[in-house]
């Protein structure tokens, strides 16, 4: 993996209608969860520097967390190649991982007592939205975190678990 680099900016010029993306083909070796994690932080705080865009800590560690999460059960679930974008778009990041196995992931029903197998309900709880869809080969997992720390979006009331009042 090389530093990741913003590319794509698109928009009227205002940052907050700037769109910020970078990919990368993941490794199937044992550090390709790790590598993700400093790509996305890297790609996070070089966004910030040279687009001055917000980025609250608790962005930038839910999008690691989101990060490491989605590419370890690529990495764990799909034999073969995998890809990460990652793309800002005003005030949140989209997280994608694809990989080469066409099931989509099922959240189980929360189990204290469950050991592991916890990641799809982290990532579905800090994240803002939150979509799996089947490809012509393998499946995309999607995921939208705020990069600050109230979300500013208007007409909704924010709930845990990503929910807000609208979508209940």
């Amino acid at each position: 993996m090389r530093d990741p680099e913003p590319t794509g900016m698109q928009g009227a010029g205002a940052a907050e209608s700037a769109v910020l993306r970078t990919s990368v083909a993941l490794d199937g070796d044992g550090t390709a969860i790790a590598d993700a994690r400093h790509m996305a932080a890297a790609f996070l705080t070089r966004a910030q520097s040279e687009y001055g865009l917000p980025l609250s800590q608790r962005g930038m560690d839910l999008t690691q967390l989101v990060v490491s999460e989605l590419v370890t059960n690529a990495r764990k679930y799909a034999p073969g190649p995998a890809r990460m974008d990652l793309s800002i778009d005003g005030d949140a990041v989209e997280v994608a991982v694809w990989d080469s196995d066409p099931v989509l992931p099922v959240a189980r029903a929360a189990d204290a007592g469950r050991v592991g197998q916890h990641g799809l309900e982290i990532v579905m709880a800090v994240s803002q939205g939150f979509s799996a869809q089947r490809e012509e080969v393998g499946k995309r997992i999607t995921a939208r975190i705020s990069l600050v720390d109230e979300p500013h979006t208007a007409g909704t009331e924010r709930r845990p678990g990503g929910q807000d009042r609208s979508s209940l």
